[in-house]
């Protein structure tokens, strides 16, 4: 009877464990149902604080405003002393205002914000302005004044410039974008044997550099240089456009290899007539081969002006 009775409840064990293990196994599917947990409701004084900032610096401003609750993360419209136009991401933390924010924006490094209890999001605002308005303006300066000869548009987060000396020689500058008036760091670029005047100088005048005078005279007097305007809008044609906008050179060197284009002068324009840039058809050829967009039909390849976009074709072999 004992062995009998013993046999009998075992069966009702084995049920009552399976049921637990049932039940364990359900359990990670239920939360898997659920999905992951909400993220944190903010206070409602959040959204009084931070709509009330907004008020103060002009709703118009506002250029987005997303985030897991809609306010988070903010982006305005910013316009400089000078006019200038930026667009300035602030990423509100959990903790805001308690805890300080954060911004996004297009510069060469992002300004330490100084931040306290009563900060307000107009003073991350105007801290952003005034930290790095000194290095736009010589940026500004250095495109307004001199032969700035870069392929790209700058931006305001470029602290770089090539600048066209003449003869088929350039200088490219960095710009420190913590003190904009000090001296730049700078790599000459050009023949061998046409620099060697300019580079001694530089090295003998570059301790005359005086952070109180404007960039472009600094740089003339410790090169010992007249240093190019920019052309004027009449005369881009005879002047810098002439320059190929690929290699920057107005003539290919003479070399075997070249064939009939050794030492030929720029013989392709663009036919946009805002751009009407000037290139070697063996230098556009060798670039449009290198952009993965360029499509060829027969001889000729068709792609895009390096400049302005608009449509070019050049044909891949001289006959």
């Amino acid at each position: 009877m004992e062995v009998l009775a013993t046999l009998s409840r075992a069966p009702a064990t084995s049920q009552a464990r399976a049921g637990e293990e049932a039940y364990t196994d359900a359990r990670p599917d239920a939360q898997a149902a659920a999905g992951p947990p909400p993220p944190p409701l903010r206070p409602a004084a959040f959204y009084s604080c931070v709509f009330a900032q907004i008020e103060e610096i002009g709703w118009e401003r506002v250029v987005s405003a997303t985030g897991d609750d809609g306010v988070s993360c903010l982006s305005f419209r910013v316009v400089d002393d000078k006019g200038r136009i930026h667009l300035l991401e602030i990423t509100l933390p959990m903790g805001y205002p308690a805890s300080p924010p954060s911004i996004t924006a297009q510069v060469p490094y992002l300004p330490k914000i100084q931040w306290s209890k009563s900060s307000r999001l107009k003073d991350v605002i105007c801290q952003f302005q005034e930290m790095l308005q000194e290095f736009w303006s010589t940026m500004d300066e250095i495109d307004k004044v001199l032969r700035v000869v870069d392929a790209t548009k700058p931006t305001y987060a470029m602290s770089h410039r090539l600048l066209a000396l003449g003869d088929d020689c350039y200088i490219l500058l960095h710009v420190d974008a913590h003190k904009p008036s000090s001296l730049p760091e700078c790599r000459f670029l050009g023949a061998e044997g046409k620099l060697d005047r300019l580079i001694m100088n530089w090295r003998k005048n570059r301790k005359r550099w005086d952070t109180k005078k404007k960039f472009h005279e600094n740089l003339a007097g410790v090169l010992d240089f007249a240093l190019p305007a920019p052309p004027s809008v009449g005369s881009v044609r005879d002047d810098e456009q002439a320059d190929c906008g690929i290699c920057y050179a107005r003539h290919l060197p003479v070399d075997d290899e070249l064939g009939p284009h050794s030492g030929c002068a720029t013989d392709y324009t663009c036919e946009n007539p805002s751009c009407s840039r000037a290139f070697h058809s063996v230098c556009l050829r060798d670039w449009l081969r290198s952009i993965t967009t360029t499509r060829q039909s027969f001889d000729v390849l068709f792609g895009n002006c390096p400049y302005c976009s608009d449509p070019v074709a050049v044909k891949v072999a001289d006959r």
